[in-house]
């Protein structure tokens, strides 16, 4: 089992940054990749970005290519995503997710987080 809690979200106006952080525990020996998503009010959760564990391979989604960055900490078992130039858009509760399968795609995990809000006003 591998455990997930974000946080770093928060209320920020547009233009403004933010910086999530998700902290694994549990058999975080076995994460072979992470990743984040959100889901805003009405819609479905969609897939933000995912980075591989060994030797962090990253993949965005095309809606925050250029503004959110992904990366990883294995000493403290920790992502993070990086959000600049934040839109009113962008807001939505983002969860944390974790593979302990290996897998050719970054868009499927095992676990996931509980989220945290992330609210851009305009």
């Amino acid at each position: 089992q591998v455990q997930l809690v974000e946080s770093g979200g928060g209320l920020v106006q547009a233009g403004g940054s933010l910086r999530l952080s998700c902290a694994a525990s549990g058999r975080t020996f076995s994460i072979k990749a992470m990743g984040w998503f959100r889901q805003a009010p009405g819609k479905e959760r969609e897939f933000v970005a995912g980075i591989t564990w060994r030797n962090a391979f990253t993949y965005d989604a095309d809606s925050v290519k250029g503004r959110f960055t992904i990366s990883r900490d294995n000493a403290k078992n920790t992502v993070y995503l990086q959000m600049n130039s934040l839109k009113p858009e962008d807001t939505a509760v983002y969860y944390c997710a974790a593979a302990t399968v290996a897998r050719t795609s970054l868009r499927e995990y095992d676990y996931w987080g509980q989220g945290t809000q992330v609210t851009v006003s305009s």
